[in-house]
């Protein structure tokens, strides 16, 4: 048996790593990257690993230790035996700054040459090469200062300060793993090939350290004046100075003070006290966190990508959710754009210390706040910092998604046209809750309430209302690369070489409406379901908002077997507990009543609350729209041909793809009605006969198939509202249209006890007629086209009640001259 004694961990040197191992395990509590590397990066434990480390570093090693027997992973410090060899299970890639000099650089190439001769004498042998890296702390530093710890390699006593200092805060972050036998098998088992191996680990690790720490943090007065010095702002200066008539320096005073108001001061220590207070914080309030495809946010980070985070918005928890996400994903933490009414004290001064920048409502009517800006946000770019925007602007209040608004995203654009030298890429992430602590607050200002500015007490009486929350959903959707976009969208956007100087480009408006509504769809494609939006589904598309236990649990099984079978997307997220558990976790959360009778148990939903869960309903409707559209024609229809299903889909499918942001395309239409089709007679909520030409009911399972069926009831009844009056009156003011279609939603709802607030929502109104514009419901001079509306609305007015029909016709007839009051829905 051959043994490589100059690494292999002998018992004299494990016995000094067992020794070194008791201050190490005291003050060392680091946290692994990715959470569950075993199943995130694919590592095979049958299989070989090798850890290969950055430099020389006892402590990192036992750190690593430390976190891969918790994992189950093996243990470094032990050697591979592979047939008579005995090779050891780590390495150090180049040395570090220890007392007794090492000769890692040589050393690391004889191990990785050991390994791949190997594979030359056994041909089914494959070992895992896994790098590893250990940061204390994830200080950038300071433009201008020394390297930090984290930058820099540490001797003995420098590390030991470091152990003691930031052990609690340390890192192990895991990479996917590289095949030692696709490495022999492609490019040989010589010396060279060994070499080459280390240099390249050697920049991995360079690379990675960068995604995780970012670049070093300006000094402040120097970007100052070195945006202040850009010939953009300098034009904006001179040009405020003519408009307003005053001096050159006091215009320039004015730039100074909007840079002063929008940037950042970001603080690595202020990011690690706020990490330790959301810690707490989130233990107490959530009871879990859920994480999905964040590895592809790590390799574009890896790849130096400039990274766009833009999240749907919910609750003035997201940014802080997502950046505490980043942060113990080993990634930068992002600048975040926030709104200037979050800029009070105490919290504006620690959302600034965290990254967060400052924006306007509006830049209309200032050139010199928009040139500021513009550059600030590019300056941000090119320094090769990520950033973080809401492409809504604001928080929605219905629980959908808003129209996205584009401003930031053309600037996003535009810095890209100057020619930076990092490709910027978007990641769209659906931020879920069980429970958002403003809801309250949203219901109360759909129904008409003045909206309560944010403030000190404000955000007090908010911290008082805390409580369990629930589980929390940050999923990562599909990167947009703006670059693979562009080249699509507007292929000679490269030779708009100046944006500064020259104007706007005429595809810069309308690729940038394109870019955001794909946005908001990669958002909805990550959707996360969960307890508490599957069981309000089902409750509130019961007429009672009652639901017997059993018939609750076999409705969210229902659920969760047909997204399992027809996902509406791979980014999706399905829940892996029972329906029995989810239904145990929902009714924790006290959203619920539990009446009970000599049959059983009934969940019922408090008209209280119903208003309130409609929230968490609309969080995931798009996902319902389709499959329930399908089950509310075949239950009205009792027997249908596909061809006519299909056709009656086609012509109110673009109505919910713009209203809903659904990802489907109408091409696609026809394959997944006929997978829709399959599931549910899988399921046994319809049949389909042997030529799957023909959907008739399912008279035992028809409850099923009404509670899926009334997902898209109160869409189908907005729709119808709008159609009608437009039928009506077909020369009907675009503003006139909007108003009445919500006096009518408003009317309907007190008549017929709808409970959602957004039924008669003003934004989803406006959504609906500019589709309709779109879509030649109405012509160039605001004419409907009413053989075009007469269509649609016939289908509707199959698929809704002849009670609900005949409100809606009388409303059309006798128009209400003033708006009604809003209703109290409580």
């Amino acid at each position: 048996m051959s043994t490589l004694t100059t690494s292999t961990i002998t018992g004299k040197k494990y016995s000094f790593y067992r020794l070194l191992n008791i201050p190490v395990n005291w003050f060392v509590k680091s946290k692994a990257i990715p959470q569950n590397p075993i199943s995130e990066l694919s590592i095979d434990l049958s299989k070989p690993i090798l850890y290969v480390l950055p430099y020389h570093s006892k402590t990192d090693l036992l750190a690593l230790r430390q976190r891969a027997k918790f994992l189950g992973l093996p243990d470094p410090l032990e050697n591979n035996q592979i047939e008579d060899q005995i090779l050891p299970r780590f390495v150090f890639i180049t040395n570090g700054l220890n007392l007794i000099p090492t000769d890692s650089k040589n050393q690391s190439a004889k191990i990785f040459h050991a390994y791949l001769s190997l594979h030359n004498e056994f041909s089914e042998l494959d070992v895992q090469m896994l790098p590893v890296s250990v940061l204390f702390g994830r200080s950038p530093g300071r433009e201008g200062a020394k390297p930090t710890p984290t930058l820099r390699k540490l001797n003995g006593f420098q590390k030991f300060f470091a152990t003691i200092w930031l052990g609690r805060d340390s890192f192990v972050r895991f990479s996917k793993t590289v095949s030692l036998r696709n490495m022999a098998d492609e490019h040989g088992t010589d010396e060279v090939i060994a070499e080459k191996l280390a240099r390249v680990a050697r920049m991995h690790f360079a690379r990675q350290k960068m995604a995780t720490v970012g670049p070093r943090l300006p000094l402040r007065k120097a970007m100052f004046d070195k945006l202040l010095a850009s010939k953009a702002i300098e034009k904006a200066i001179e040009d405020e100075a003519k408009q307003k008539k005053i001096s050159i320096e006091k215009a320039r005073k004015s730039a100074h003070d909007m840079l002063e108001e929008i940037a950042a001061d970001f603080s690595y220590e202020m990011a690690r006290i706020t990490d330790r207070v959301l810690r707490w914080t989130w233990n107490r309030l959530y009871q879990g966190i859920n994480v999905h495809n964040a590895e592809r946010i790590r390799q574009l980070a890896h790849e130096g990508h400039s990274i766009v985070y833009a999240p749907s918005h919910r609750s003035h928890m997201d940014y802080l959710l997502l950046s505490y996400v980043l942060y113990h994903q080993g990634l930068m933490l992002p600048h975040i754009a926030a709104g200037i009414n979050l800029n009070f004290w105490p919290a504006g001064p620690i959302f600034r210390r965290l990254g967060a920048f400052f924006i306007r409502r509006t830049f209309k009517g200032n050139k010199l706040y928009s040139t500021v800006f513009r550059e600030y946000l590019g300056e941000l770019f090119a320094r090769g910092y990520s950033v973080e925007y809401f492409i809504e602007g604001g928080r929605s209040r219905t629980g959908r998604l808003l129209n996205p608004k584009t401003g930031t995203l053309a600037m996003t654009i535009q810095a890209m046209l100057r020619g930076g030298s990092r490709p910027i890429t978007i990641i769209p992430v659906y931020i879920g809750y069980e429970h958002v602590m403003e809801v309250n607050t949203y219901a109360r200002e759909l129904r008409g309430a003045t909206k309560v500015k944010e403030g000190f007490w404000s955000m007090l009486s908010g911290l008082r209302k805390l409580r369990n929350l629930g589980q929390g959903y940050v999923n990562f959707g599909e990167p947009i690369s703006l670059v693979n976009y562009l080249n699509q969208q507007a292929p000679d956007w490269r030779d708009y070489i100046d944006p500064l100087d020259a104007p706007r480009p005429s595809w810069l408006t309308p690729v940038s409406t394109s870019i955001a509504d794909r946005i908001m769809v990669s958002v909805n494609n990550a959707a996360a379901l969960n307890a508490m939006n599957l069981c309000v589904t089902a409750l509130l598309a019961s007429r009672q908002r009652a639901l017997a236990q059993d018939q609750l649990i076999e409705q969210i099984a229902v659920y969760i077997d047909f997204f399992k079978h027809v996902p509406y997307h791979k980014d999706m997220t399905i829940p892996t507990e029972s329906p029995a558990i989810l239904l145990e976790h929902a009714i924790s959360m006290q959203k619920f009543v539990i009446e009970e009778d000599s049959l059983g148990k009934i969940i019922v939903l408090p008209r209280e609350q119903a208003v309130l869960m409609t929230y968490y309903r609309n969080n995931i409707q798009h996902l319902f729209a389709l499959p329930s559209l399908v089950a509310s024609i075949i239950l009205h229809h009792k027997n249908i041909e596909f061809q006519r299903l299909l056709e009656k889909i086609t012509l109110l499918f673009p109505l919910l793809k713009a209203e809903l942001f659904l990802s489907q395309q109408e091409s696609e239409l026809s394959s997944h009605i006929q997978s829709i089709l399959k599931e549910l007679s899988r399921q046994r909520l319809i049949k389909l006969n042997p030529d799957n030409n023909h959907s008739s009911l399912h008279l035992p399972r028809i409850r099923a198939l009404q509670l899926f069926a009334a997902s898209s009831r109160e869409t189908l009844q907005r729709f119808a509202i709008t159609m009608s009056l437009l039928t009506n009156d077909p020369q009907i003011s675009r503003n006139e249209l909007e108003k009445s279609s919500r006096l009518a939603a408003q009317r309907l709802s007190i008549l017929h006890g709808i409970n959602a607030p957004e039924f008669f929502d003003k934004e989803v109104f406006s959504t609906l007629v500019n589709t309709l514009r779109k879509l030649n419901y109405i012509n160039d001079y605001g004419d409907a086209i009413v053989q075009n509306t007469q269509a649609v609305y016939d289908i509707l007015g199959e698929l809704i009640s002849p009670e609900i029909i005949a409100t809606i016709e009388s409303v059309d007839e006798e128009p209400p001259e003033e708006e009604i009051g809003m209703v109290d829905l409580h």
